[in-house]
């Protein structure tokens, strides 16, 4: 019995952006005659947009458990939604975030270095007690 070998397929994507980079350029200077070779890696690469934002910061630890902070911080009503610049809360997802950042802290213990723990902790006992504030606030 013959067995068919599955050779799977390759796509490639041969549209031509315009200066833009961000549109593909009209049909005409998107036809290409077949060569059979590929394009030099210097054609390929698209120029970098002038406009484009600055990069981002580098990810470490430390930046993300403050990242999810500021989550929890929206959540309580603390930061204003950068789009709307309104504030609103919503406990549930506030409390979410903190019980996050507790289980980071469990999975997490013996692998950071004494200024990560640290900031994990302050960060977690600052959110906890607003949670708890919020809550017997709201039961008086």
């Amino acid at each position: 019995m013959e067995e068919k070998k599955d050779k799977g397929f390759t796509v490639k994507d041969k549209r031509i952006f315009s200066s833009d980079a961000e549109t593909p350029a009209d049909d005409a200077a998107s036809r290409q005659e077949p060569s059979g070779t590929e394009p030099d890696a210097a054609e390929s690469q698209q120029q970098p947009n002038e406009d484009a934002a600055p990069p981002l910061p580098d990810i470490t630890f430390s930046s993300f458990i403050i990242s999810l902070s500021s989550s929890a911080l929206f959540h309580f009503g603390e930061i204003p939604d950068p789009i709307t610049n309104k504030k609103q809360r919503n406990l549930p997802l506030a409390k979410q975030t903190i019980d996050i950042l507790g289980i980071l802290k469990e999975k997490t213990v013996g692998n950071l270095t004494n200024e990560e723990s640290r900031l994990l902790d302050n960060l977690l006992y600052d959110l906890r007690m607003r949670y708890v504030n919020e809550m017997q606030s709201r039961r008086a």
